[in-house]
């Protein structure tokens, strides 16, 4: 989580979904090859809900969380999953010295200029180190699409390329691997309003209806509910079928 001038996250809100959240950062870790020396860095770490795959994956060595929100770097240090945490803004954090990965799962969406970032990324691992990154890729969907049209905000919010973009940025590197998955989230149904909002609304919903005072945003939320009952709408349970699309890049340095 990494923009410091919006409203602190809510640990809470995003936990709900964790199993939808964890999923992708588990698939892009069986891809991570061995490593070289150095520290395990989990890069916009959030409430820590990685930190035990981490520790699995890699016993021994020291794993380091990087966060800009104070509230979820305080419910991962209740966790008690890191060697060390850091509060850093993504855009301007410095390693120190050479990790041996630097893992991040759904955090550089919310940073710009990738095409400078990754590279600048890549130069602070250990040699033979890798970069390994997942982010939504599900900003022209439904879900998305009817926040920015319905709050009459423009920006997309997120930052994320295309694929080959991630792929001609890290290929000169090393070896590098790019990939999109869609996941076929089954949503549980809620008391109020749709289970779709529910999701977004802990994440991407946030900067766009943060300047709504109380009135303007429970008519956002009434509409939104309104287009979302269309666009995904519910099985005979009230769940709700939401495909949500990921983006996974790793790359090893060959240094």
């Amino acid at each position: 989580m990494n923009d410091p001038a919006r409203t602190d996250w809510s640990p809470g809100a995003y936990a709900r979904f964790r199993g939808f959240r964890l999923a992708p950062a588990i698939d892009l870790l069986a891809q991570v090859p061995d490593l070289p020396d150095g520290d395990v860095v989990d890069l916009g770490c959030g409430d820590g809900a990685v930190a035990g795959s981490l520790r699995t994956r890699w016993p021994g060595r020291h794993l380091v969380g990087v966060d800009t929100s104070e509230a979820m770097l305080s419910a991962a240090r209740g966790q008690g999953g890191y060697d060390r945490l850091v509060r850093a803004d993504i855009a301007r954090w410095d390693a120190g010295h050479p990790p041996a990965v630097i893992f991040s799962n759904a955090a550089l969406n919310w940073v710009p200029d990738h095409a400078d970032l990754l590279p600048r990324l890549v130069a602070m691992l250990a040699p033979g180190g890798t970069l390994a990154m997942q982010v939504p890729d599900q900003t022209d969907a439904p879900s998305h699409a009817l926040i920015r049209a319905l709050s009459g905000t423009t920006g997309t919010v997120s930052h994320v390329l295309q694929p080959a973009d991630y792929a001609r940025i890290l290929s000169p590197f090393g070896a590098a691997s790019v990939w999109r998955t869609e996941y076929l989230q089954r949503l549980a149904p809620v008391e109020t309003g749709h289970p779709v909002r529910h999701f977004t609304q802990s994440t991407y919903m946030r900067p766009h209806v943060e300047a709504m005072d109380e009135t303007d945003r429970a008519a956002f939320l009434d509409a939104y509910d309104a287009a979302l009952r269309d666009a995904y709408p519910a099985e005979r349970d009230g769940s709700v079928l939401f495909p949500f699309a990921r983006l996974f890049c790793i790359v090893t340095t060959n240094r």
